[in-house]
């Protein structure tokens, strides 16, 4: 019944206006058949049961086309009278029950939920369910269609569903207006489907989100899971629950400091893969010495374990008191309980000796505040702010701040990764095991060969994304990766492409050689420009330019043998 609740809904509502019509006629009916009258000819004779039927059905909602089979008599004609206004009251009572059923809330939430299942199982190509809307679900929701991918949303919040409304997105993104803590909602979103790829769940409740990740997992093991985590305890969690994609972005800023201060070009690298920038911009600076952190808290602590690790001195500034017995609890170092936006407490923090000031503070006005002060104190200082408000026109953009860190962005930018492009996902994921001079001489390989700016493409070797090769490797060919460096406009040339990674199994090769042989099920990450990868395209999946490419000749068609000339022998 769940399934048909709208309709339920209408059958317990209107049970009784449906009663009260067929009783009013079933008395008018009955007076008509009992009542005699008189024919043309003056003779007395009986209504039949259709004709009592036809002549009350028509004058109840229309009051009368004349009187039928034959003029009435007066008893006939009274009768009528009183039938009128009995079944026109049924009629006005099932009328107005009707009308207030459609004001209802509940029935039209059905409707609107019957609306979403039939929009969700019209869905033919992969789909993806987006649980909540805000500022960080809406990049994702371009991102994802942007690529083909079809995005449907859950949210609870009916105006922020509107939001998503007015959006109006191309194709349109269904959404259930629903709690996804409800596995019912989960299912209606079509997660039991065989075309749904993956579910995300971004929420800042970490509880909510273990919650959808353990109702998911329940409801199809086999799908992929894009879960928010801010805390060391909760990935763990997350982890053992087999979710394949974590994202934890204070840890991915601690991470960037980190290369930031080791090893510049991993992290150039990285925000060339996100597409944030390009393998020529400017790379971070933070140089060793003193740094002032303000604001301890999931961030903070990251930010201070990559710091301690580097041996670089860090002093803190917390106002929540609370919050900075915890931590002096967990560190066993020196904290300083004030407010950071005050010049004597940034004073006698050091902000005269102090190379970098990080305001890591949840609130934006605060984080400016601290590192305006700053900035008067010591003009030479790096300031670095996290930016928790996603915004088009970003005042941050225009405080000159050195570097900004946006948990949003990362969300984002990580989970459309992880969800779009896995292996360059899993090749970022790589590169801090990698040093400085491994990094620096990928990048310079990188705009050598191809430009500042390549590209990132996967090829998938299996009968769907690669039908061609795979075909051939069934048939025992051997292919080696030097194949897809081949130009198809000339075989004696080479495309301007890059291996980056080549997954066999569980295995994960880094920069593989284009010597390496190629088997069935292997995932290869290029970095190339749009001709290498339109090359690559169609050598993996058409057999004229896999036979050209592999042999150096052209294979003939029907058609050229079909008018291959006549030679003279």
């Amino acid at each position: 019944m769940n399934n048909n609740s709208s309709l339920w809904i209408i059958l317990y509502r209107m049970r009784l206006p449906f009663i009260v019509i067929i009783i009013t006629y079933c008395i008018a009916i009955t007076g008509l058949l009992l009542i005699d009258g008189v024919d043309d000819k003056g003779q007395p004779y009986s209504m039949t049961i259709f004709d009592a039927f036809y002549f009350i059905t028509y004058t109840a909602t229309t009051i009368g086309f004349g009187e039928t089979p034959y003029a009435f008599t007066y008893s006939q004609k009274l009768w009528v009278s009183i039938s009128i206004y009995l079944t026109v009251l049924g009629w006005f009572y099932g009328i107005g029950t009707l009308v207030s059923l459609l004001q209802n809330k509940l029935f039209a939430q059905e409707i609107a939920k019957a609306r979403f299942r039939r929009s969700v199982s019209n869905i033919k190509e992969k789909f993806i369910i987006i649980l909540g809307y805000n500022q960080i679900t809406s990049e994702i929701i371009k991102k994802a269609i942007d690529v083909g991918l079809r995005p449907i949303v859950v949210e609870k919040d009916e105006n922020r569903a509107n939001d998503l409304i007015l959006e109006n997105f191309t194709p349109s993104v269904p959404i259930l207006i629903a709690d996804v803590q409800n596995a019912r909602a989960l299912e209606d979103a079509g997660i039991k489907l065989h075309n749904c790829k993956a579910i995300v769940s971004l929420f800042e409740s970490e509880t909510l989100n273990f919650r959808v990740a353990l109702t998911s997992k329940l409801l199809n093991k086999n799908v992929t899971m894009a879960i928010k985590s801010t805390t060391k305890n909760h990935t763990e969690n997350l982890q053992d629950l087999g979710v394949e994609i974590i994202t934890d972005p204070f840890e991915t800023i601690a991470s960037e400091i980190d290369m930031a201060i080791n090893a510049p070009n991993l992290l150039k690298l990285e925000k060339w893969i996100y597409g944030i920038a390009n393998l020529n911009t400017s790379l971070p600076r933070f140089p060793k010495g003193k740094y002032i952190v303000c604001g301890y808290g999931r961030m903070g602590f990251d930010i201070y374990t990559v710091l301690q690790n580097n041996d670089i001195e860090t002093e803190f500034i917390e106002v929540n008191e609370k919050v900075a017995k915890g931590f002096h609890n967990d560190t066993k170092t020196h904290i300083i309980v004030a407010n950071a936006d005050d010049k004597e407490v940034l004073t006698n923090a050091g902000i005269s000796d102090a190379v970098g000031i990080i305001a890591a503070t949840n609130n934006d006005t605060t984080n400016l505040s601290i590192l305006t002060t700053a900035r008067k104190l010591n003009k030479k200082i790096i300031t670095i702010a996290r930016e928790n408000e996603l915004d088009d026109l970003s005042i941050f953009e225009n405080a000159n701040i050195h570097h900004i860190f946006v948990p949003s962005n990362i969300l984002i930018h990580k989970t459309t990764n992880a969800l779009i492009n896995p292996l360059s996902e899993i090749f970022i994921q790589e590169l801090p095991k990698q040093d400085e001079k491994w990094a620096a001489k990928l990048v310079r390989k990188l705009v050598e060969t191809i430009d500042e700016a390549p590209l990132v493409f996967e090829v998938n070797i299996n009968h769907h994304d690669a039908s061609e090769i795979a075909y051939q490797l069934s048939k025992k060919h051997e292919i080696r990766l030097s194949l897809l460096h081949l130009s198809l406009r000339n075989r004696e040339l080479r495309n301007n492409v890059v291996p980056l990674l080549l997954m066999r199994d569980n295995k994960k090769i880094l920069l593989p050689s284009w010597n390496e042989k190629i088997y069935i099920d292997d995932k290869i990450l290029f970095a190339c420009d749009s001709y290498a990868k339109d090359d690559m395209e169609y050598i993996s999946q058409n057999k004229y330019e896999f036979h050209y490419a592999y042999t150096g000749f052209e294979k003939r068609t029907i058609l050229t043998k079909l008018f291959k000339p006549k030679t003279n022998l």
